[in-house]
């Protein structure tokens, strides 16, 4: 059942309706790694456009290869590698027949999305322990290690039962073990039913992974990627130079980019500690998914920018300097993903019939702090997005502009 586009990756407006101009003014943007490196670029569009689809399908299919003997390390250059090229394909359509790359690009959106969910799984699991045990450490910092929760801590004390089954009566913790041991206990229990509930989604991971792998689906999608190797079929605007149709191209992605990020709420994400997106995130009138959405939305646009300054890259410093720029970007909105992904995993467990209250209360402090994780990301990205520029002034109170923020090195000044 293919999917109509990359997993994550929104419609762009139609490719190739011209240079649609900077950002707008004072939305921030995307540093300009396009416009540098147009003067590196050589001959053809097709030519250039093609060097990168055969390097990257060759990567493909040397990940395929090194399967068997590295799985974890192969199985992330095929979706990278599909990634890539689905998103190349997208932001560089009108070069590209429509009718070859199209059903292509669904492809390896399934591809890139069924390799996508276990290791997605895997790492929220020890990210959400490792926090449990964290935040038990912090509430109780003479109890022992071993006394932070864990994956297997709580599973001969009471731990939850499975939905529709009486959880076990858990005795009182003792005075002596100090304030925290109503989290301590609530966090191996809630660490038991995280355990539980995301190591089961991780396996039907592996086993739809495994299924997939073995397809006829991805051996037809396998033998498209080793034509890719050889051969791109192009249409006749491949045919301009390289220097006067990839630029536009990729400056859209940008565009489109910058676009989705000025419509951010970055002016209250630049306050730290941020209780009003905090409470925001557990009311009813915007939910953390409604929230979320617009920051997820960015990340995929980041990172087709990325894609499409791969292939226009110059040799210059500044695209590297552009592209270390992006990359910091991407790895914010990567943590901010993956801190709300988890605290939305967290909330589906709290959902749990018949659980114990301090494995409610657990996992109530554990979801504020992956809620406040979210809010961290989104700090650490306005900064870098939309550095304050401003001058000192001696006599400026600040009042609710709060202290003066440095610009982070490297970040594009408005």
């Amino acid at each position: 059942m293919a999917q109509q586009q990359l997993p994550d990756s929104p419609p762009l407006a139609p490719a190739g309706s011209g240079d649609p101009g900077p950002p707008a003014a004072g939305t921030g943007g995307p540093p300009t790694t396009t416009a540098t490196g147009a003067n590196a670029l050589t001959g053809s569009a097709g030519a250039t456009l093609a060097r990168y689809l055969h390097d990257q399908a060759t990567a493909f299919l040397r990940a395929l290869s090194l399967r068997g003997e590295h799985e974890t390390e192969a199985d992330e250059q095929l979706r990278a590698s599909a990634r890539r090229i689905g998103g190349v394909l997208h932001i560089y359509a009108p070069l590209t027949d429509p009718a070859w790359a199209e059903p292509l690009r669904a492809e390896l959106g399934w591809l890139a999305g069924t390799l996508a969910r276990e290791p997605q799984y895997a790492g929220r699991l020890l990210r959400l322990l490792e926090a449990l045990r964290r935040l038990s450490a912090a509430a109780d910092p003479e109890a022992p290690d071993g006394a932070s929760g864990g994956a297997g801590a709580g599973a001969g004390q009471g731990a939850d039962a499975p939905s529709g089954e009486e959880a076990p009566a858990t005795p009182a913790p003792s005075a002596s073990s100090g304030n925290g041991a109503p989290l301590a206990l609530g966090a191996a229990r809630a660490g038991a039913l995280l355990d539980r509930q995301l190591t089961l989604a991780r396996t039907r991971a592996h086993s739809a992974t495994l299924q997939a792998m073995g397809s006829s689906r991805f051996h037809a999608l396998a033998d498209s990627i080793a034509v890719l190797a050889s051969e791109v079929p192009l249409t006749a605007a491949a045919e301009s130079p390289a220097a006067t149709v990839l630029p536009p191209l990729a400056a859209q992605a940008d565009r489109r980019l910058a676009e989705a990020a000025g419509a951010l709420p970055l002016l209250r994400a630049a306050h730290p500690y941020n209780a009003e997106a905090v409470q925001a995130a557990l009311g009813t009138e915007l939910t953390a998914d409604l929230q979320d959405s617009p920051w997820h939305q960015v990340r995929v646009l980041l990172r087709l920018s990325r894609y499409a300054a791969e292939v226009c890259r110059g040799a210059g410093p500044d695209d590297e300097a552009a592209a270390r720029r992006l990359s910091a970007a991407a790895e914010l909105l990567a943590r901010h993903r993956e801190a709300a992904e988890s605290a939305a995993a967290v909330a589906a467990a709290a959902r749990t019939p018949r659980i114990a209250p301090a494995t409610a209360y657990a996992l109530g402090v554990l979801h504020a702090d992956q809620r406040h994780e979210v809010e961290a990301a989104r700090f650490a990205f306005s900064r870098l997005w939309q550095p304050d520029d401003r001058p000192e002034d001696p006599d400026d109170d600040q009042g609710d502009r709060g202290p003066r923020r440095s610009p982070v090195p490297g970040a594009r000044k408005e």
